[in-house]
């Protein structure tokens, strides 16, 4: 184990970030707030990256923000605005993301895991939005995730009374899509991290962004939005090499090249 807080680690197009302080239970301090801010900014701009998974090291997932972290200086909003651009990064990440969670993550370590577009959760896996027992509200986008994944009563329960849920339950709430067991766990995020990366990368960036927008909008708006998504998709040469391959009976192998000029 390092000393970095944050490691990385690449596998044919599968970007890993491992929050890397399991004394801490890898609760997220400032240098690791901007360890994420970085390797996601980096990742956005990367054609090499094709999905991204975020997990934690040492049996734990994220114990939210570390409270004991002395190095955050500056005014509170200023400290909020950092926490925001990583959240948002996230959530408009051109590729998927995925959040591998062993043991607990709670508050803004939860919101980090709902933040991803797929939960991979072990049976051992707890999570809290934590932030009612210390005084705090939601942050991480947790105001604006809960309620669109589990509807405002669901979301004003985990929200008020800030209880410890099991994998089962997120399971049943709809806030884990899978629960895996440990053995298996790294096999079962590795192979979807494969089938992810494998997908066209254009089509796949594309449909998670409508997903989105789709959520706030009329099905009107979403309509224009999905017909200038697929005007797009027809401008790549992964299109293309779907339709020869489904012709021809075989995969297709993606690249996210345009087929224009």
């Amino acid at each position: 184990m390092t000393d970095d807080v944050l490691l990385t680690s690449r596998d044919s197009g599968v970007l890993t970030l491992t929050l890397n302080r399991p004394q801490r239970r890898n609760a997220l301090n400032g240098e690791l707030w901007n360890g994420l801010r970085e390797q996601l900014t980096a990742a956005r701009d990367d054609d090499d990256v094709r999905a991204v998974v975020i997990t934690g090291a040492g049996g734990a997932f994220c114990a939210g923000a570390d409270l004991t972290d002395r190095g955050s200086t500056g005014h509170p909003l200023d400290r909020m605005r950092r926490v925001n651009e990583v959240a948002l990064l996230l959530h408009e990440l051109p590729v998927p993301s995925v959040a591998k969670v062993d043991g607990v993550a709670v508050g803004a370590g939860w919101n980090l895991a709902l933040g991803c577009d797929l939960v991979v959760a072990t049976p051992t896996a707890r999570f809290s939005q934590i932030f009612a027992k210390r005084g705090l509200s939601l942050d991480f986008g947790g105001s604006w995730l809960l309620p669109k994944l589990v509807g405002m009563q669901q979301a004003k329960r985990l929200a008020l009374l800030a209880e410890m849920i099991d994998a089962a339950e997120a399971h049943r709430l709809g806030l884990v899509t899978w629960v895996v067991d440990p053995a298996e766990i790294d096999g079962f995020v590795a192979d979807l991290g494969k089938r992810l990366a494998a997908a066209a990368p254009v089509a796949i960036a594309q449909s998670k962004a409508l997903l989105h927008e789709g959520a706030d909008s009329t099905l009107r708006a979403a309509l224009a939005g999905e017909a200038r998504a697929q005007s797009v998709n027809f401008a790549t040469a992964d299109t293309a090499a779907a339709f020869l391959a489904f012709n021809e009976k075989r995969e297709p192998e993606f690249t996210g090249e345009w087929a224009v000029r």
